[in-house]
């Protein structure tokens, strides 16, 4: 026997402990082994000084693939230091330290100074086994300790109209309308990104129930079922007894009488409920028609319309005492056809209760977030952006004026409607070739129907002419009979589900299609190459990818839904469910950079995910409705998409779905002349959207019949156009601005569509206005959303002075106050310390240099502004292509410092003219600087 000698034991034996120890130190952070709970290891990877990413796995080792969402190249070389005690094991930064509890694995946060940012909650990790489409993970949830005082945004776009989602709950998955972003940042200045692409939970898990599950009294007292009764004009009346009112998805409609005519009828359910406990219950209306609810003889859900195709969401909440009757009544008009329609109920949460934050999803293979800190909360969307990615700078035209329709049918049509624009002098840059542009049963071919569109490169090069752009709608969506859906099926590359199951769409007799997988790489190449061979040879500018969610049928259950998207290549569609929209987009942006690097990507798309913004891509709100209600909604749904960490958003100004009683109303406008109520109130509807649109980071009009464009909406001369087109003018004259703001957004991680939280952080009066927003530092915007409303209340942020931006009016902060609202225009409000660069009219973006820009100093308060410019149209400006003018202004010696011109681009104006026009105390008189790109000293 051989004898080992006693050093190489000593060194085998520290081995065997340091192999035992609960604790590793890795090259970017550390591992431990907590002694119980959920989660057998947790990982700790420093990304820099203030982003943590923490991985929680159900077993020592889990399955690795690469982040969807998060860029591979986010990480930095970091300096930390890592410590352990009987207790925790501790990472530190420069600005962080992050501990994990030893015994059962929960990690904290605290800042350089010791307090604690963000905490979860103990004994809340959980890790359940799932499989689906023979893909095996685990359902996982995680519990945070909520900040007091905090309010949340984020999670993309929701169009329940909720805004603070302190002590809410939102479901996160991507339908029409609905874009959800697994991204919160909050007023406590930190934020979190959940890496994770399966249907998830933010706040309660649970799903709501139904109506059951309170003791039910019928109409006339019977316990058991409520009262339905089902009313026709043309037939009897049928009543049933019925528990549930859930009638959400194709699947449940079924449970309707047989002989229910939806065109002839509607549907009252009434009785009384009683609850188990005494708790503030959360409803969950699901509607689409017309639909009321009543508690205790209450209105609490006023009227609300969808169209009968594309139902929506509404919550509302009721407190109910444990033992009593509450009476309670939904009445519900279908809108021809099948409609659907939904009331379901949760008791409150304690997560909500306690003003916690938690994450679920349904699948995935670990617990996998990160931690972002800042100093507020801009900074911190500027970390989510070093995790997923810049926000590209869209091309100068795009935030301009855009034109769309549902649909133009011809060539003819479309150019006519540019020239229409052009001979009225109304400024636009873009307009819009919707779906069904194709032979009827091509969609997927990319083939230009010939009798409608017989030379599509001639139309876009007529556009181009006329110094507009055209974007044009791609769906990823093929036909079974097509030769693109063909190539992609041979390759495996197509969801074949809708196919074997011969679903039919809408068009004509109805045709069989599906869509291709977009987690393939070579999927995606591919549809980039039938694109590019098609379309992108003909000169169009920009790309609307409808559909993405992607939408393979409409309302089907999500069991459904989600066999119809898969499996996909990366895994289970179960897996792999919301995070369609950001390959997809992958693949236009990636593909065209690779064709033509010289020429910016520009997409729009109707669903999204995080990282989203550094494909240069947008998202729309979907096909909203047309009403007075959904057009409030926008604003919220916009402010937390922008605070999701995605700069560029819009939405279809005017609504996309139609009240019939708009389209008579303008069929009989055009028939007769008659102005009736119902036109009335749908030009005020249109003009107020468009005068909230003016101000978002594009600016878009798109809707069905009524025609959306301005001379449509209304006549030359009435109230209603000449508002319209100010306002559109206003955008031009803005352009100095707004381009700025574009420039920020990639420079400086900026957001430019701002919650008035966002800017005004220490003010917590602005945490809950839902209503107004910054746009940029230097205007408020103040959106009226009510028929005939001529003013409205709004709230001026402590801190600052304000000005009116017509009447320039000087108003202090920190109160409420009923701002005018004639109909010819909206408050705007702008903060003193404000440098407002202002041009003249153009007729399109690039039409004017800015030889000659107004620039408004808001006195007050010291405040300063970067104007920024490039060559407004290639990706030069990543190469150091652009040039910067700063502004300064000195309160105290009522003075301008215009600063040297830093950087340079081809055809950069080397002399031009400021005009400088104080606002405010010191005198008025408009100053003129001739500037040649040297500093400037201006004495106000």
């Amino acid at each position: 026997m051989k004898r080992i000698p006693f050093l190489l034991m000593l060194l085998w034996f520290a081995g065997s402990l340091c192999a035992a120890s609960p604790v590793q130190k890795l090259s970017n952070g550390m591992r431990v082994s907590p002694k119980k709970g959920a989660a057998k290891t947790i990982e700790i990877s420093v990304i820099n000084s203030r982003i943590i990413r923490v991985q929680a796995l159900p077993s020592v080792e889990a399955p690795s693939a690469a982040s969807l969402c998060v860029v591979p190249n986010a990480a930095t070389k970091t300096n930390f230091q890592v410590a352990t005690n009987s207790k925790f094991a501790s990472i530190t930064t420069d600005e962080l330290t992050v501990k994990v509890a030893l015994s059962t694995g929960e990690v904290s946060f605290f800042d350089k100074a010791g307090k604690a940012i963000l905490e979860e909650m103990p004994n809340s990790k959980s890790f359940k086994p799932f499989t689906a489409q023979n893909d095996h993970g685990y359902t996982m949830q995680q519990v945070f300790k909520g900040t007091q005082g905090e309010a949340i945004y984020g999670l993309g776009q929701h169009q329940s109209d909720d805004f603070n989602y302190k002590n809410k709950s939102e479901d996160l998955f991507q339908y029409n309308t609905k874009v959800s972003v697994p991204f919160i940042v909050s007023t406590a200045n930190y934020g979190i990104l959940w890496d994770n692409y399966s249907q998830s939970k933010y706040g309660d898990s649970r799903d709501y129930k139904d109506m059951n599950q309170f003791t039910l009294f019928d109409k006339d007292g019977n316990e058991g079922n409520l009262t339905a009764t089902y009313i026709q004009k043309s037939k009897p009346s049928i009543v049933r007894k019925e528990n549930a009112i859930d009638y959400e998805n194709l699947k449940t409609v079924k449970k309707f009488p047989a002989n229910f005519d939806f065109n002839d009828g509607s549907i009252v359910w009434e009785g009384s409920i009683v609850s188990p406990i005494t708790d503030t219950y959360k409803f969950s209306l699901y509607y689409a028609g017309y639909t009321k609810v009543w508690v205790n003889d209450s209105l609490v859900v006023p009227e609300r319309w969808r169209t009968s195709w594309n139902p929506n969401t509404f919550r509302f909440t009721c407190h109910l005492e444990k033992g009593k009757r509450n009476k309670i009544k939904l009445e519900w008009k279908p809108d021809g056809g099948v409609s659907y329609i939904g009331l379901k109920a949760l008791s409150s949460s304690p997560i909500e209760k306690n003003g916690n934050i938690s994450f679920w999803s349904e699948m995935g293979d670990k617990i996998d977030y990160y931690f972002v800190s800042g100093k507020n909360m801009d900074d911190v969307i500027g970390g989510y952006r070093t995790l997923t990615g810049k926000a590209s700078i869209m091309p100068k035209w795009a935030m301009g004026y855009w034109q769309s329709r549902e649909r133009y049918k011809t060539q003819a049509e479309l150019l006519g409607v540019m020239s229409e624009y052009r001979k009225r002098n109304i400024p636009i840059d873009n307009i819009v070739l919707d779906w069904n542009y194709w032979p009827e049963n091509a969609w997927g071919s990319h083939k230009f129907d010939l009798d409608r569109f017989p030379d599509a490169k001639g139309m876009v090069d007529s556009l181009h002419k006329e110094n507009a752009h055209i974007m044009i709608s791609v769906w990823p969506k093929f036909y079974v009979t097509t030769d693109h859906f063909k190539q992609f099926e041979q390759k495996g590359w197509m969801y074949m589900q809708a196919a074997k199951d011969s679903i039919r769409d809408w068009v004509g007799p109805g045709y069989v299609g599906s869509f291709y997988d977009a987690y393939s790489a070579g999927a995606r190449k591919l549809f980039w190459n039938q694109m590019k061979e098609n379309i992108y040879t003909k000169g169009f500018d920009a790309w609307w990818m409808d559909a993405s969610e992607p939408n393979v049928r409409d309302c089907t259950d999500m069991i459904y839904r989600k066999e119809l998207c898969g499996p996909t290549a990366l895994g289970s569609s179960w897996k792999y469910f919301n995070a369609y929209a950001l390959e997809n987009a992958d693949a236009i942006y990636n593909g065209q950079r690779e064709v033509d690097n010289n020429k910016r990507v520009f997409l729009l798309t109707r669903s999204g995910f995080a990282g989203l913004q550094r494909y240069s891509t947008a998202t729309w709100s979907g096909d909203i409705a047309t009403r007075w209600e959904d057009m409030k909604a926008q604003i919220s749904a916009g402010l937390n998409f922008a605070m999701s960490g995605i700069p560029f958003w819009t939405m279809d100004i005017g609504g996309f779905c139609v009240e019939k009683r708009y389209d008579e109303a303008q069929r009989l406008f055009d028939k007769t002349g008659q102005e009736n109520a119902d036109l009335n109130e749908w030009r005020e509807l249109n003009l107020r959207w468009f005068q909230f649109g003016s101000f978002c980071p594009l600016f878009r009009s798109h809707g069905q019949f009524p025609f959306r464009e301005i001379y449509n909406l209304a006549p030359e001369g009435h109230p209603v156009y000449k508002s319209l087109v100010y306002y559109d003018e206003l955008r031009y004259r803005l352009m100095p601005y707004i381009y700025s703001l574009a420039g920020m957004a990639y420079h400086k991680d900026y957001t430019i569509m701002r919650s008035l939280a966002m800017s005004y952080t220490s003010d917590k009066q602005t945490f809950g206005v839902s209503d107004q927003f910054m746009f940029g530092p230097g205007i408020m915007v103040c959106p009226v959303y009510s028929y005939k409303a001529r003013t409205k209340e709004v709230y001026l942020p402590a801190g600052s002075q304000w000005f009116d931006f017509y009447s320039n009016k000087q108003i202090a902060g920190g109160q409420k106050i009923k701002a005018d609202a004639p109909l010819e225009r909206i408050p705007l409000f702008v903060p003193a310390g404000t440098i407002l660069p202002i041009g003249d009219v153009m007729q399109y973006a690039s039409e004017k240099k800015g030889e000659d820009i107004e620039i408004r100093v808001y006195q007050g308060k010291d405040g300063k502004f970067s104007l920024y410019e490039d060559e407004g149209d290639n990706y030069n400006y990543e190469k150091g292509a652009f040039s910067t003018i700063s502004f300064e202004y000195n309160e105290a010696k009522h003075q301008l410092v215009i600063g040297a011109r830093q950087g340079q681009f081809t055809g950069m104006l080397l002399n031009r003219t400021f005009r400088i026009v104080p606002i405010g105390a010191s005198n008025t008189n408009i100053q003129v600087v001739h500037y040649t790109g040297a500093k400037v000293e201006v004495n106000l």
